[in-house]
This record gives structure tokens, C-alpha cells and sequence, in this order.
């Protein structure tokens, strides 16, 4: 069980985005997306998310068949938070909460269950530790709150599987930290796409190494983020270190080779 991929592919126009993905997590891990600006990313999360159609290829969840499952029940088992995915008007953080509750509304136009929807959204933000910013309205939030808060609303889905896109854009080193810090603790199966490499080595179980929509490396942090890999797919040098406390790589760059990538 968990999250399958197969022979997945991608294209727009005849111009091929992915090519053949095939991966497998496990329930309850943390994977990282990781690859170079236009390496796929983004459209793998929307891929797995039922919200792209692939070329080629499935997504199974929990043995299902992404494809298969009507777009509500894909809702409730699956939350994805993208990027820049703010409220366009003004709203308290439970309102935002509570828009997590939507796939699992008796009717399309149907109101809230004011009773469970409400606990299930407060303990959402419990989770997080943001219960302290129930009645707080979300344009008053710092970024590192507003991506709690966020996440809060995905969790109140109540998902099997989390995505997240880029998750980190925005925030400072400190909020970077305790928020993948409280992915982690969720203990659910997420899938995020990260640019730090050294954050992706710290907190995800797995790693997932895309480059010009190819998947050219999987497995543990110690596996991928390795000097020849990452000088292959990033075009810079670099040297592999074991964190003091916790053991895992710490990638420390050296100058950029001819590749040349920014």
C-alpha cells in the first residue's frame, strides 16, 4: 500500500513534460521532489493529484487507481497544497480550515455540519499548532503561519496521501524548519516538492530526483544526494557530509561546473 507510480507520462501540444515515472511509497513516508527548475515537479504533484490526465501510465493509491476515482472522493483522499494557493477574499483562519470540508459536504451547495466540520477543523489546526489562530483573520498572518494554516486545511480533508508544492517558498529559515518538522510529525504520506537539498536530506524518508521530466534517481537521502549525482543533474560540485546530531547527508557546494545551472 501506499503511493504507486507507473509508466507515467506527460505532455502538452506534443511536447513532453514527463516520461515514463515509475516510483513506489510507502504508507505513512515522506517523499521529496527534487529537480531543477522545469524538471516536472509541479506537473508530477498535479499528475498524482488527479488533476492532470497522464499521456501514459497510472497513479494508484492505497491499491485504487487515481483516474478511476470520482473527482470527490479524489478530494477526500487527496489534498494537495500548491503553490500560492491563498484565499482571494477575506477570511478567519477557521473559514480557511473549513474549506477543507468541501469534498465531504452531503450537497454541492450544502452548508457546513456546524458541529463536526467545526471540531474536525479545529483539530486539524491543533495539529499543527496553530489553535491559538482560530478566530484570527488570514491576512494578518506572517508566511511561515499562513502555510500552517494551509496545511491545517488540507488536513482537514482528512487524506490518505499530502502533496505539497514547494512548501518552504517565502519563508524564513526557522518557519522552513518547524514546518517540515510538523509534516513529519503528521505521520501521513506526503509527497513534496523542495529545492533545498539539504532540507529534503533532513526530513523526507525518501527522494525522488527528476531532470528534463525523467526520473533519474530514487531512494533514501544517502542514495540520491550523492557528489556525482547531483553535479550530473545541477551541474555544480559538491561535497557530502554526515550531520552532527542526526546523521544524515549535508551537501556543501563547491564551485558550479560547466552545466551551469542557476
Amino acid at each position: 500500500m501506499g503511493v504507486d507510480l507507473n509508466g507515467l507520462s506527460f505532455g502538452i501540444d506534443g511536447s513532453m513534460i514527463l516520461r515514463d515515472i515509475s516510483a513506489s511509497m510507502p504508507t505513512g513516508s515522506v517523499t521529496g521532489l527534487l529537480g531543477p527548475n522545469g524538471a516536472g515537479k509541479s506537473t508530477l504533484l498535479r499528475l498524482v493529484a488527479g488533476i492532470e490526465q497522464a499521456a501514459g501510465g497510472t497513479v494508484d493509491l492505497d491499491g485504487v487507481t487515481v483516474g478511476s476515482l470520482p473527482r470527490r472522493e479524489a478530494a477526500r483522499r487527496i489534498a494537495l497544497l500548491e503553490q500560492n494557493a491563498s484565499p482571494s477574499v477575506e477570511l478567519t483562519v477557521l473559514e480557511v480550515v473549513l474549506l477543507g470540508r468541501i469534498p465531504h459536504r452531503s450537497r454541492l451547495l450544502g452548508s457546513f455540519a456546524a458541529g463536526d466540520d467545526r471540531a474536525v477543523a479545529l483539530r486539524a489546526l491543533a495539529s499543527v499548532g496553530a489553535a491559538s489562530l482560530t478566530d484570527r483573520s488570514w491576512q494578518t498572518l506572517s508566511g511561515g503561519q499562513q502555510q500552517r494554516v494551509q496545511i491545517a486545511r488540507a488536513m482537514a480533508q482528512q487524506p490518505s496521501l499530502l502533496l505539497l508544492d514547494e512548501p518552504t517558498n517565502h519563508l524564513d529559515v526557522s518557519a522552513q524548519l518547524s514546518l517540515l518538522a510538523q509534516v513529519r510529525d503528521l505521520q501521513l504520506t506526503a509527497i513534496m516538492a523542495l529545492h533545498d537539498l539539504n532540507l529534503a536530506a533532513a526530513y523526507c524518508d525518501h527522494i525522488l530526483l527528476l531532470d528534463a521530466g525523467r526520473l533519474v534517481a530514487a531512494g533514501t537521502p544517502a542514495e540520491v544526494l550523492t557528489p556525482e549525482i547531483i553535479g550530473a543533474v545541477y551541474g555544480v560540485d559538491c561535497f557530502i557530509l554526515a550531520h552532527p546530531r542526526g546523521g544524515h547527508p549535508v551537501i556543501v557546494y563547491s564551485a558550479p561546473t560547466s552545466k551551469g545551472n542557476i
